[in-house]
């Protein structure tokens, strides 16, 4: 494919595990909790692991992991619908340290009643830490489902100073059945 946009790629170590770390010409396009399994190129793309290409995306991510970065000043590569670049734009405007709930997402979008598609766009975000849906808490305050899971979500979190509440485990169990209840 002669045409085809490259998508240079590494995986990187990081506090939180390894990162898959994904950036074409206009910017970056991916962070990912990596487990081992890479994505489908779309339509008209070919990967290619270059290290070098995404090394000051790569310094940016470890400068924040050691504090010294609060602000992420590269260019990103956002691919999704209208409604999710809305939502990871709004995400973008949350303030290090500071937190929203799906709620006051939806309302910065002008769609108010739309949190619960506010939660399924945070879940599709393609840029974790750098477009920080991990500052996206549930209504009363609590972590709530993260792609790199609660612990991860805590640490991010802790590492930024912001203020959450932990659910007790009776609730967290609770949801779990239910949430199972619903999967059928």
């Amino acid at each position: 494919m002669a045409d085809a946009t490259p998508v240079f790629f590494s995986v990187m170590p990081s506090p939180a595990g390894p990162l898959l770390v994904a950036a074409t010409g206009e910017g970056l396009r991916s962070v990912q909790f990596h487990r081992g399994k890479m994505p489908g190129p779309a339509r008209n793309e070919v990967w290619v692991e270059s290290r070098e290409q995404v090394r000051l995306y790569e310094q940016q991510i470890e400068a924040y992991f050691r504090g010294e970065l609060r602000n992420f000043d590269c260019r990103l590569d956002l691919v999704g619908t209208v409604f999710q670049k809305d939502c990871w734009r709004a995400l973008l405007r949350i303030p290090y340290g500071e937190t929203r709930t799906y709620a006051e997402i939806a309302r910065a979008i002008g769609r108010p009643q739309a949190f619960r598609a506010v939660g399924q766009a945070n879940h599709d975000n393609p840029i974790a830490i750098v477009v920080p849906c991990h500052r996206v808490l549930g209504a009363n305050g609590t972590l709530t489902g993260y792609g790199g899971g609660l612990n991860t979500k805590e640490m991010l979190l802790r590492l930024e100073g912001a203020r959450f509440r932990v659910a007790t485990p009776r609730k967290e169990e609770k949801r779990a059945a239910e949430q199972a209840r619903f999967e059928y």
